[in-house]
């Protein structure tokens, strides 16, 4: 049964079936009416000739001579079957004519009446005209082959119309059916996602409305369990990573507890606790700004900016750090060449410091690092190369995993999220982080949408 209250799917098929009901009920009535009404404009026009041309040629004659013509007609086997004609004198008396008995006519008017005609009760479409000599001519015609004509017509118009109703009920019933089909494939799947699988996905066959909602879908639930399980690596990494320096502060605070230490020892152990504390701060505010570039709540911020102001703007923030190591950081090309570009310009800024950090982190004494901002004429590019060792091929998909470190960088300072922060900035800017070795050292590349 279609519930109509809660069923979009059997409103739709109401819909349909009373859409598809009076384009046919339309479609037959415009035949009807075409076809008969045509048939019955021909008979008028005909009726109308031959009283017409009778008149011209009798209406100032003797009665007796059109008398003469009406007998002659009506037995000149054309249209006998049909054909009424009625000659009465001005007293009203029958001269002529197949009619028995006849109705009051009003002359000048096309009149659908019951006559008697040769002793048979039909019904007749009949015009009367008074000529020049008083007397009253009518002419008609038969209609009982038009009526059955119409009611062959009315019947035919009839089973095509119960046919075609059929037609609309089977449809109407397909429809609804393919509707609920693919609808319960959607609820189907949310029900096993709710019930915790988020592997699951919606079928997707054809490139119809439904198949592109189910895609639509799909790719959100990929990017839902993309972040959820992202939200559980996190929640593994924080256990396990947090465990060992909160570890190293309960110890630290409790050996200062127990222990007899004068004020310099307490002084000491609060300091190097409050150091692990500022560490852990730290991490979450990257776990934050992670988290914020990955909503896209910064989005909202974007504006109009130049990519080498900004390159140049890092290059002189860290042109200091990177003397002191004794490696050579610059910006190409050494004159000033404007990159337009659109987005955040303290989160693309912040990207692209991380970057040049690792680079000058990673290097050698000695080394060099060369960073750039250009546009390719269908994306745009901050690049930041180093002369350093680079990294293991196997790793390169895994550095910008959150808390992940390279086994080789394990000793050096850092908590494994530096790269995951510039990840979600590209993603927030409709970009992506590429890292690659090169010959002489590594890349690691900004690429945004122009």
């Amino acid at each position: 049964m279609f519930d109509f209250r809660h069923s979009i799917a059997a409103r739709l098929v109401l819909a349909y079936g009373l859409l598809v009901a009076i384009s046919v009920a339309a479609v037959s009535a415009v035949f009807y009416f075409g076809t008969i009404g045509v048939l019955q404009q021909n008979i008028d026009a005909k009726i109308v000739e031959i009283s017409q041309r009778e008149m011209l040629a009798y209406g100032d004659q003797p009665i007796p001579l059109l008398a003469q013509e009406i007998t002659r007609q009506l037995n000149d086997s054309i249209d006998s079957d049909t054909e009424i004609f009625l000659l009465l004198s001005p007293s009203g008396q029958r001269i002529a004519g197949n009619l028995d008995s006849w109705p009051t006519l009003f002359a000048g008017r096309l009149l659908t009446r019951q006559v008697t005609r040769n002793g048979k009760v039909v019904l007749a479409r009949v015009y009367a005209r008074w000529l020049d000599n008083h007397s009253l001519l009518i002419v008609g015609r038969d209609l009982d082959e038009e009526v059955l004509m119409g009611q062959l017509v009315a019947r035919a118009l009839a089973i095509g119309a119960l046919i075609a109703f059929l037609l609309i009920a089977a449809g109407a019933v397909l429809l609804r059916q393919q509707i609920e089909r693919r609808i319960g494939e959607i609820r189907h799947t949310v029900m096993e996602i709710e019930a915790g699988d988020l592997s699951q996905r919606i079928p997707v066959s054809g490139t119809d409305e439904f198949s592109r909602l189910n895609t639509d879908i799909n790719r959100m639930l990929d990017r839902i369990e993309q972040l959820m399980e992202g939200v559980r690596h996190v929640s593994n990494a924080i256990a396990h990573d947090l465990r060992t320096p909160l570890s190293r502060i309960r110890t630290r605070l409790e050996a200062a507890v127990r222990a007899e230490m004068d004020a310099e020892g307490f002084s000491f152990a609060a300091n190097a606790a409050i150091q692990d504390i500022d560490d852990l701060m730290l991490i979450f505010e990257k776990l934050l700004q992670i988290a914020e570039a990955e909503s896209g709540v910064r989005s909202t911020t974007f504006e109009s900016l130049d990519l080498d102001r900004i390159a140049r703007d890092m290059v002189e923030l860290y042109d200091a750090e990177a003397e002191a190591r004794g490696i050579t950081l610059r910006v190409f090309p050494v004159q000033p060449h404007a990159v337009p570009g659109l987005g955040d310009r303290n989160l693309l800024a912040n990207a692209l410091a991380s970057l040049i950090d690792n680079a000058i982190k990673y290097n050698q004494p000695g080394g060099w690092v060369e960073v750039r901002a250009m546009s390719t004429g269908h994306e745009l590019r901050l690049e930041v190369r180093d002369s350093g060792a680079g990294i293991p091929q196997v790793e390169l998909p895994k550095v910008i995993t959150r808390f992940y470190r390279v086994d080789q960088s394990r000793n050096l300072p850092g908590n494994g999220l530096g790269l995951s922060i510039v990840s979600a900035i590209a993603s927030l800017h409709g970009g992506q982080l590429a890292l690659s070795n090169t010959e002489d050292g590594f890349m690691a590349v900004i690429v945004l949408p122009v």
